[in-house]
């Protein structure tokens, strides 16, 4: 199993942090009349580690909102065109058609289409009408990771084929206006929007790339209750423990020292790091429990400041930026992980 290209998209829309929270505050502000609020907002916001974020809709077009059904609209719409252009780049980059495609796995959760996405995309791109196409919904922000990893199982099974990930992630339009809480005023100010596409073919297709040795998933059982979605009249309302940072600390380390011990490896052996950028105090405790220093993380830290975390797109869109500009050298390892809501985490083994 290889991963042979990637590519990325996001919307036309890009704000400074300051904007954000300046619009936010405003309109708390109008709603509640509470100064304590709006300092709550811009506290919240400036802990999130984050300069500027990409947003599918301008910050005026958000504000005139009145209902879900009008954001999963919005929804919809920006999926189908990022993910044309994600797939669309990914593909140029490696010479490959549309049409060579034999199955697509799609991953978000901001959204929600019947048909799907990826069926939609079938009508704006070249696929074959016998393309498997596999859309994977609830999983979160490890579905990055996850996805990668289904997509390694399924050429495995099939190794003279090519499989496509695609994750399309408009976290923006999951905001709840009316919803004050801490959870939603950190949501705000950390996520979103942005797609990413990953190529993975068979050992038997001619193309090369990274080589993915293993997948493993891991769940961490009685702790559902840490992040996810309320599904409420307004629409998808976070979920979002304090508790998250410490579950990342007590599992992640021990995960992967298992993982790579089934390969005869250890934490030495691994060259360079591919993390799910879950804001700062999830990186500071993947650093933590893989007993890493922080410049191990840069490329998620540098990427959660650019363009703050995208769920499932986040991990991914770090990989192509790897891949694009700095792979390490022939025969180093990597490690990808991400982790997300069931409690769970997806961790992938790469060989460049």
């Amino acid at each position: 199993m290889k991963i042979v290209s990637s590519g990325t998209a996001f919307p036309q829309h890009y704000y400074k942090q300051h904007e954000i929270t300046s619009a936010l505050t405003d309109f708390w502000h109008e709603k509640s009349n509470t100064p304590q609020r709006s300092a709550l907002v811009e506290r919240f916001h400036k802990n999130a580690g984050v300069d500027g974020r990409y947003l599918t809709l301008s910050l005026d077009e958000f504000r005139a909102l009145e209902n879900w059904g009008q954001a999963n609209d919005a929804w919809i719409d920006g999926a189908v065109k990022l993910g044309e252009q994600a797939i669309t780049r990914a593909l140029e980059r490696v010479g490959v058609g549309a049409d060579k495609i034999g199955a697509l796995f799609f991953v978000s959760i901001t959204g929600i289409a019947n048909p799907s996405i990826d069926a939609r995309l079938m009508n704006k791109l070249s696929f074959s009408s016998h393309l498997r196409r596999i859309p994977i919904f609830g999983l979160g922000c490890v579905a990055g990771a996850a996805g990668l990893s289904r997509a390694a199982d399924y050429v495995l099974a099939h190794p003279d084929q090519i499989a496509i990930l695609l994750s399309v992630e408009l976290c923006s339009l999951t905001w709840q206006k009316e919803d004050t809480t801490a959870a939603n005023m950190i949501s705000t100010g950390l996520f979103g929007d942005g797609a990413a596409a990953i190529v993975v073919a068979g050992k038997d297709v001619p193309l090369s790339g990274p080589r993915v040795v293993a997948t493993e998933s891991c769940f961490y059982r009685d702790t559902s209750n840490l992040m996810g979605w309320d599904i409420s009249n307004e629409g998808l309302k976070v979920v979002l423990s304090p508790e998250v940072p410490q579950v990342v600390v007590d599992n992640l380390g021990a995960n992967v020292d298992e993982f790579l011990a089934k390969h005869n490896l250890n934490r030495s052996d691994i060259g360079s790091w591919i993390m799910h950028t879950g804001g700062p105090k999830v990186l500071d405790a993947m650093a933590k429990s893989l007993d890493l220093p922080r410049e191990a993380l840069d490329a998620s830290w540098r990427w959660l400041k650019e363009v703050g975390n995208l769920s499932s797109a986040a991990v991914l869109v770090v990989l192509d930026d790897i891949m694009s500009n700095d792979r390490p050298a022939p025969g180093t390892y990597s490690v990808l992980a991400a982790m997300g809501p069931g409690f769970c985490s997806e961790i992938v083994l790469i060989r460049w």
